[in-house]
C-alpha cells in the first residue's frame, strides 16, 4: 500500500518517469534482483533468477500518468499540478514489486527467471512496450511468457475477469488540417470557411460505420477535438480535428483508413478547401493466449484471495500497448476488480478514478503465483 501511495502522489507523464524509476530501481536492488534501467528512455527491468536461467516468465506494469488535475480529495493525493494517476497505473507498479518480494523468498525453488517489466509510456503511442521489445526486454534470458494485470474500478474487489481470444482492440489515432481562407465574417463569399468544411467532414466520417461497415463488426470512429477559429467576425481559415478509431479486425481496420482519406478528400475538395492528414497506427488488437489462459483457471483462486474468475462478455474498444508483447510471445491480460468503497466508481481516465487498496496484496499473489505456475509447466 506504501508503494501505492508514492507512486500516486508523485506521477509523472509518459516517457517522463524519472523519479518513478528510480524508487522502482531501489526497491528491486533491496530484493538482490539484477537491475537494467535507462530502457526505452526511463523503463526498468528487474531479472529474478532461480534455479535455472536460461528462459523466463514477465509480469508487466506500467509507470506513467495522465494530464489531469486530481479530483479524490485522498490525502496521498498527486502533489503534481496537472498530473494524475487516474488508470491505476500506480496500483500496477505496486503488485509487481509485491510479486517481486514473493518471488524473490522462493528464488531456490523456481525453475526458471522471473523478469519483472516496468514500462514507461503507454499512454503516448505506439507506447512504450515498442521500444522496450526493441531495446532486448524479450531476450537474455529469453521471455516464453509474459502476463498483464489491469485494476477495474467497476468491478468489486476480490474478482478476476479475463477473455479469451481477442480482448481490446487495435486502436488508430488521426490529426486533420484543414485549410480554407480567412476573411471577414460579413463576406463569406470571398472566403473559404474552415469551420463550415470541418463539421461536414465529423458528419460524413461518422457515415464510414453507420453506411460503409458491416453492423456486425464491433468499431468506434470518435472526433475527440476540433479547434479553430479566432474572432466571431472572422472566417476561420484553418481548422484541425483529431481522434481515434477503434477495430477488431484487421481487414475492416485497413478500409477505414482507406475510407477516411476518400471522405476527407471529396469534402474539402467540394468546398474548394485543401488537408492535411496524419493518420497513426498506435496499438495492434490485444490477443490472450488460451494456454496461459488455462494456467490461471488451474490456480486454487481463493487460496489467493479472490472470489471469483469470471468471463468477460465482449472485447473492450479500449487499447493497450501490452498487445506489442502478445505480438511476440504468449500473452495473458486480466483484470482485478478494485471497487472503491465507501463512494462513487469513477471509470478510468476520470479526476476523481480511485481503487480499494485491500486488493492490492491479491494482485501481486496471483502474479506471483502465475510465474510460478508457469515456470513449472513450461519445459
Amino acid at each position: 500500500m506504501s508503494w501505492r501511495r508514492y507512486f500516486h502522489r508523485h506521477p509523472e507523464l509518459s516517457f517522463q518517469e524519472r523519479e518513478t524509476a528510480r524508487k522502482i530501481s531501489h526497491i528491486l536492488e533491496s530484493l538482490g534482483l539484477e537491475v537494467r534501467t535507462g530502457v526505452a528512455g526511463t523503463g526498468v527491468v528487474g531479472l529474478l533468477r532461480g534455479s535455472r536461467s536460461d528462459a523466463a516468465v514477465a509480469l508487466r506494469a506500467d509507470m506513467d500518468a495522465l494530464p489531469l488535475q486530481e479530483a479524490t480529495g485522498r490525502e496521498f493525493a498527486s502533489l503534481n499540478p496537472g498530473v494524475m494517476h487516474a488508470c491505476g497505473h500506480d496500483a500496477h507498479m505496486a503488485m509487481v514489486l509485491g510479486a517481486a518480494a514473493i518471488l524473490a523468498q522462493e528464488r531456490d525453488r523456481l525453475p526458471g527467471a522471473v523478469k519483472f517489466i516496468f514500462q514507461p509510456g503507454e499512454e503516448k503511442p505506439p507506447g512504450g512496450a515498442k521500444l522496450m521489445i526493441e531495446e532486448g526486454v524479450l531476450e537474455d534470458p529469453p521471455v516464453k511468457a509474459i502476463y498483464g494485470l489491469h485494476v477495474h474500478s467497476q468491478f468489486p474487489p476480490g474478482t478476476v475477469a479475463v477473455k479469451e481470444g481477442p480482448v481490446m482492440a487495435a486502436v488508430d489515432n488521426f490529426t486533420v488540417r484543414i485549410r480554407g481562407r480567412g476573411g471577414h465574417g460579413s463576406s463569406p463569399h470571398l472566403g473559404i470557411d474552415a469551420i463550415v468544411v470541418a463539421c461536414e467532414v465529423v458528419l460524413a466520417l461518422q457515415t464510414i460505420i453507420s453506411r460503409s461497415s458491416d453492423p456486425l463488426q464491433p468499431v468506434v470512429l470518435t472526433v475527440g477535438t476540433i479547434k479553430g477559429g479566432e474572432k466571431e467576425n472572422i472566417i476561420a481559415g484553418e481548422v484541425e480535428l483529431s481522434g481515434t478509431v477503434r477495430t477488431l479486425d484487421s481487414a475492416l481496420r485497413a478500409d477505414i483508413k482507406e475510407r477516411f482519406e476518400q471522405v476527407v478528400t471529396g469534402v474539402t475538395s467540394a468546398h474548394g478547401a485543401t488537408y492535411e492528414l496524419e493518420y497513426l497506427a498506435a496499438y495492434p488488437v490485444l490477443y490472450n493466449n488460451d494456454r496461459l489462459l488455462e494456467i490461471l483457471r488451474s490456480l486454487d483462486l481463493r487460496a489467493l484471495g479472490i472470489d471469483g474468475l469470471s468471463s468477460l462478455p465482449a472485447p473492450s474498444m479500449g487499447g493497450e500497448d501490452f498487445a506489442w508483447y502478445a505480438q511476440k510471445v504468449p500473452a495473458l491480460y486480466l483484470f482485478l476488480g478494485a471497487r472503491p468503497s465507501p463512494g462513487e466508481a469513477y471509470n478510468w481516465h476520470h479526476p476523481s478514478f480511485d481503487i480499494h487498496e485491500g486488493v492490492l496484496p491479491t494482485g501481486a499473489a496471483l502474479l506471483a503465483a502465475l510465474a510460478a505456475e508457469t515456470l513449472k509447466l513450461s519445459p
